[in-house]
């Protein structure tokens, strides 16, 4: 990731500028910028954490490997739980220990419950006011209160009910029309997602083509502000550089961003034209509602504590398209990748769906609670494969202490979840996948982030707001792909679990599996 730095930006300034004018200017700042940085550790009371020694203005930068969850598990066995890196400008603390992320999340939340978003992260979401990277203040405070209390409760999740049963069934068709060719299930598992989430948040407001064509064209531009948030950006490494904005990054972020305003826009116009004509069916309106008008319905009743400004709002169904989508497809590709692994486990899961299900009906949502099995297969996948491997990263408001060093304000704070989820000293045999490990233990290993070696969705004021529906959506897809066919591996293939870092990681390889018809009724794919 960041092995060529310098000669990318050597390469990179070049362009249309003087070297010797732009490489002299560069080092004076650098140069007051390290001896401004030494003064200020060496006035610390508590020392800074431990941490490999860095180069000259660039830090530790170079000595990063591309699996930065690998590479911080690593220098964890070297430097202990808690370890301090120099990456350019930015100070940034690995933690990775339950007492120590307790600390942080919950002993000192309030403190740690701020952001520190990168350029790209800030450009793409209308300058940082959206849930993810706002700072902990009034303005997030609202959007929190309106996406966890208004869209995230059972009556609203239950008003969408019928446009994700319509995706999902859509989804069966889909899969079947490909009954004994490969199917990528990562790809599929995206687009599913992605159109279930559409469904969700305006699907009573675009049909057919319509929100066929725009589900391409938003997958084109997720996809891209998800590549472009990924790119090392010298403008987050040396902020005094920002103004020139290198790479572009800035720049593209952009025009991604005006995009999907266009499209946002359009689609609140449209909904804002429907809700002024009087229109029929409105028993089926109430059962098929969207986020959209839930949330427009809001700005109506003009309550301070619960309406957001139309920015506000744009964010939000910005973050649940971002946030959601590939989070959720990932989470759904590991499952069944581990599943075909153990093929043992994914027969008992389909006999424990079967048993609730019969064979002559399609999963429904209301036998989710039933499938006990399956939810702990989720829950192990989640444990061996965060989403989030490090969480996103927490800021501190001020300089604070923990676990006897000082964290200063404006660090920022990777929790290094993938290891917290294989420490040998909370889990027995942690490398192996054994759901069995849940069945027992439904309150100690939940999701609500109180227990510091298992917080695959974080914890403390932070945690992901979206846990009902991430929950809910990949147990119903899930359930119904292991009840609807039997899943077999190409000729020459090889099974494998590597994985890919990134903001969500992701499977390195992707999986690539054939369907096989389970149901005796062919009418139930139709």
């Amino acid at each position: 990731m960041t092995s060529n730095l310098v000669s990318r930006i050597t390469g990179m300034v070049c362009e249309g500028w003087s070297w010797t004018v732009i490489a002299l200017s560069i080092a004076s700042i650098l140069f007051v910028w390290h001896e401004w940085v030494s003064k200020k550790w060496k006035k610390q009371e508590t020392p800074m954490p431990p941490g490999p020694r860095g180069l000259p203005f660039i830090g530790n930068l170079l000595s990063l490997e591309a699996d930065l969850h690998l590479c911080f598990t690593k220098l964890a066995k070297t430097y202990g739980p808690i370890l301090k890196l120099q990456l350019g400008s930015k100070l940034c603390v690995v933690v990775s220990s339950p007492l120590l992320v307790k600390e942080v999340l919950k002993d000192q939340d309030a403190v740690f419950a701020n952001r520190s978003p990168p350029i790209a992260g800030k450009t793409v979401t209308y300058g940082g006011i959206d849930i993810i990277w706002s700072p902990n203040g009034p303005g997030w405070r609202t959007m929190r209160k309106v996406f966890g209390q208004k869209l995230m409760n059972n009556k609203s999740l239950d008003a969408c009910y019928g446009l994700r049963q319509q995706e999902v069934h859509q989804m069966i068709r889909e899969v079947y029309s490909k009954i004994g060719t490969p199917i990528n299930i990562g790809e599929k598992m995206f687009l599913t997602m992605l159109n279930l989430f559409m469904s969700m948040l305006w699907g009573g407001t675009l049909q057919g083509e319509e929100k066929t064509s725009l589900g391409v064209e938003i997958r084109e531009v997720v996809a891209e502000m998800v590549d472009l948030s990924l790119k090392t950006n010298i403008s987050d490494i040396f902020p005094v550089l920002a103004w020139l904005d290198i790479q572009g990054i800035e720049r593209r972020g952009k025009k991604l961003l005006a995009w999907m305003d266009r499209i946002i826009d359009s689609v609140i116009n449209q909904r804002l034209k429907m809700d002024g004509e009087k229109r029929k069916g409105k028993m089926e309106e109430e059962e098929k509602k969207d986020f959209l008008q839930f949330l427009l319905e809001l700005q109506k009743e003009g309550d301070v504590t619960t309406s957001l400004t139309m920015i506000q709002l744009k964010a939000l169904l910005l973050d649940i398209i971002g946030g959601g989508t590939d989070t959720t497809s990932s989470t759904v590709e590991w499952v069944m990748a581990e599943l075909m692994q153990h093929p043992e486990i994914m027969r008992k899961t389909q006999k424990e769906i079967e048993e609730v299900v019969g064979m002559d009906n399609l999963v429904e949502e209301s036998h989710l609670s039933r499938f006990s099995y399956l939810n702990a297969i989720v829950k192990e996948t989640l444990r061996l494969h965060p989403v989030i491997p490090f969480l996103v990263p927490h800021c501190p408001n001020v300089s604070s202490t923990v676990g006897g060093y000082t964290i200063p304000s404006g660090t920022s704070v990777f929790i290094n979840v993938w290891k917290l989820h294989r420490d040998p000293e909370a889990w027995e045999k942690p490398s192996e996948f054994l759901p069995e490990r849940f069945l027992n233990n439904t309150e100690k290993y939940d999701y609500r982030g109180n227990n510091f070696t298992y917080i695959p969705f974080g914890s403390g004021r932070r945690i992901c707001a979206g846990i009902p529906l991430a929950d809910k959506m990949s147990m119903y897809v899930l359930a119904s792909l292991l009840h609807s066919f039997e899943w077999k591996v190409p000729n020459g293939m090889e099974l494998d679990l590597a994985e890919k870092f990134g903001i969500v990681l992701k499977k390195k390889n992707p999986l690539v599996i054939i369907p096989v018809p389970r149901l005796s009724n062919v009418k139930l794919y139709m």
